[in-house]
């Protein structure tokens, strides 16, 4: 799963978003880091809502404007956190074997 699809997901896993507040939550989520731009959310979502991964929740009119939220579906939250799994143990995997390297003197 790339990073930006991740974000979207775990910023959805809180609840219902709008586009505006999903390109907020990612930015927070990553530190910074990852910066979605309108077009490639929407794109994001699109192809999300194929996989079946999310799902539009409500439609609600801000400033004459149509304020489409979405939400994290069933399948959406299990991909979500068997890929957060992942990242775990790959991550816990990193630190032990820093730790073994760096305890035994090779670093």
């Amino acid at each position: 799963m790339q990073e930006p699809t991740f974000l979207i997901l775990t910023a959805l896993a809180s609840g219902p978003q709008h586009g505006y507040a999903i390109i907020t939550e990612v930015t927070g989520i990553s530190a910074g880091r990852v910066k979605l731009r309108a077009g490639t959310l929407y794109a994001a979502l699109d192809r999300l809502q194929t996989e079946g991964l999310i799902a539009e929740d409500r439609e609600e009119i801000v400033d004459g404007r149509v304020r489409r939220y979405y939400r994290l579906t069933g399948e959406g939250a299990t991909r979500l956190a068997t890929e957060a799994e992942r990242l775990r143990r790959n991550a816990a995997e990193a630190v032990a074997r820093l730790r073994t390297g760096y305890a035994g003197g090779t670093a």
